[in-house]
């Protein structure tokens, strides 16, 4: 009985031992931002936006309305496309605007956008999630360009974040593991590239 439980436990390890190096052998070619910057002549991006697809589980940095370079990206546990609370573990769709980075976050670096947004917040007024207190103060928040309040039932707290201490396990995963509080979430490496051309005020886009 012990022995096969030592066997199983040792396929198990190998069997995922195998596909972080599976994932490796397939980032081993992957571009950096500063060469494929180099590769075409660009010494800095203009009008940067990034575009945010949850379901093809990428990131797009564009330049000039240009496309810079894709990341693999994963998201929320729940599939959801509407957050109704703040404990909706879901990525919220919509158009927003980086409203602050944080260089000492728990994941490592956090790209803090505005959600919830004016539109976010109407939606929820409407259905019954937030009072009108809430709403404006949500409104107020967007029009200063300032993060949201914290402590409406919607939250806030969202943004693109890198992966912590975990990063060579889960940036090798050759598939999607949506892990986070609805959040995007890339590798250390590429929130690295993108603190560095990101703003206050850049455009994020989320798409499902």
């Amino acid at each position: 009985m012990l022995r096969n439980i030592i066997y199983i436990s040792a396929s198990i390890v190998i069997f995922f031992l195998g596909l972080v190096l599976y994932g490796v052998f397939l980032n081993m070619n992957q571009e950096s931002l500063a060469e494929i910057m180099s590769r075409k002549g660009l010494k800095q991006l203009n009008n940067v936006s990034i575009l945010i697809d949850r379901k093809n589980y990428k990131l797009e940095l564009y330049s000039e309305n240009n496309l810079i370079k894709t990341y693999k990206v994963v998201f929320g546990q729940n599939n959801g496309s509407v957050k109704k609370s703040a404990n909706d573990l879901i990525t919220p769709a919509g158009k927003y605007f980086v409203c602050e980075i944080d260089s000492m976050h728990k994941y490592y670096k956090f790209i803090h956008i505005n959600y919830p947004n004016a539109y976010d917040a109407a939606e929820a007024l409407r259905k019954g999630y937030i009072n009108e207190e809430d709403c404006a103060r949500i409104i107020e928040a967007g029009e200063k360009k300032n993060c949201p309040p914290e402590d409406t039932p919607l939250g806030s707290g969202i943004g693109i974040h890198g992966i912590g201490k975990y990063d060579y396990i889960f940036r090798n995963l050759p598939f999607a593991f949506n892990w986070t509080n609805g959040s995007a979430a890339v590798s250390n490496r590429d929130i690295d590239e993108l603190c560095s051309v990101v703003k206050i005020g850049t455009p994020v886009t989320i798409i499902h």
